[in-house]
C-alpha cells in the first residue's frame, strides 16, 4: 500500500480517497467539459471511476474535504516517473470553481513532496486549451518549459502538452 498522508491547510483535511467518495466525484469525472482535457474521456461506470479513484498503482491520491464538513470538493494526486520527480494532477467537482481550493489545497502537497519527502523536480502536463490549469499553476511559481505539438492522442483527438516544471530550490510555499 502506497503511503498518503492526511494534509491541513486552513480550510480543507486531505485525505485518501475511499470508496464513499465515487459519488461525489461521479459529477466530475461523468462530465464531458470537466473531463475534456483529461487523458481519457468521461466515465459513463461508477464502478470503473470507483478502481480509477483508488488504484494504488497509478500513484498517490487525496481529497479535499472540508473542515467545516461536507462531501470533498477537490482531488489531486501525484506519480513518480522517475526518482525524485513527481508528475502532478487535479480536478474540481463542479461548482466549486473560483475559491481559491486548487491553490490552497496544492500548496499543501507541493510543500509535502519538496519539504518532506525530499523531491527535487514536480511538473504537470497542460493541454494549452485548459487556462485555468495552467494559469494554477504559474500561479503557484511553476515555470512553462516546452510546447509539445500532437503530443497524445486522447478521446478528442490529437493534443498539444505545455509542460510546467517546479525546482524544490524555486519554492517558495
Amino acid at each position: 500500500m502506497t503511503q498518503v498522508p492526511i494534509l491541513t491547510t486552513p480550510r480543507f483535511t486531505c485525505r485518501a480517497p475511499t470508496e464513499q467518495d465515487v459519488d461525489t466525484f461521479w459529477p466530475a469525472f461523468s462530465s464531458k467539459s470537466q473531463m475534456r482535457y483529461w487523458s481519457c474521456g468521461p466515465f459513463t461506470d461508477r464502478a470503473a471511476l470507483q478502481d480509477y479513484l483508488l488504484d494504488e498503482k497509478a500513484g498517490r491520491s487525496w481529497v479535499a474535504e472540508p473542515k467545516d464538513g461536507g462531501a470533498p470538493v477537490f482531488r489531486m494526486f501525484t506519480s513518480s516517473p522517475h526518482q525524485e520527480v513527481a508528475e502532478i494532477g487535479y480536478i474540481m467537482v463542479p461548482g466549486h470553481e473560483g475559491q481559491g481550493i486548487a491553490r490552497e489545497c496544492m500548496t499543501a502537497l507541493i510543500t509535502q513532496l519538496f519539504r518532506r519527502e525530499g523531491y527535487h523536480r514536480i511538473f504537470g502536463d497542460v493541454d494549452p486549451r485548459n487556462t485555468a490549469s495552467a494559469r494554477l499553476l504559474l500561479a503557484l511559481g511553476f515555470t512553462r518549459e516546452a510546447h509539445l505539438r500532437d503530443a497524445m492522442k486522447t478521446h478528442i483527438g490529437w493534443c498539444d502538452s505545455w509542460l510546467f516544471g517546479l525546482l524544490s530550490d524555486e519554492w517558495q510555499g
